[in-house]
């Protein structure tokens, strides 16, 4: 499913696609997706964090506020993660 960045990613289950491998970095991860060919960057280990507890929470939001983020930073990961869903990181769960 393509979700175009922001449009209520937070209030909405996800989990990594099936076609995607994480590889943990120091400085955050690899995401690579071996349909698209596509590799993302994770640059922060928090966002991490967020997608590895996406299975695990009813919600992003959840996965957020389980990852210690305070009110204001959630803005920031809501974009980052509208960004890995509409690349298909992401899937939406049902």
């Amino acid at each position: 499913m393509t979700t175009p960045p922001g449009a209520g990613v937070l209030d909405r289950a996800w989990d990594i696609s099936p076609r995607v491998s994480v590889r943990p970095e120091s400085f955050g991860a690899l995401l690579y997706h071996f349909g698209t060919r596509r590799l993302s960057f994770l640059k922060d280990r928090r966002l991490l964090q967020v997608v590895q507890s996406l299975a695990a929470s009813p919600t992003a939001r959840e996965a957020c506020r389980s990852a210690g983020l305070a009110p204001h930073e959630i803005p920031a990961y809501e974009r980052a993660l509208a960004q890995l869903a509409a690349t298909d990181m992401l899937q939406e769960r049902a």
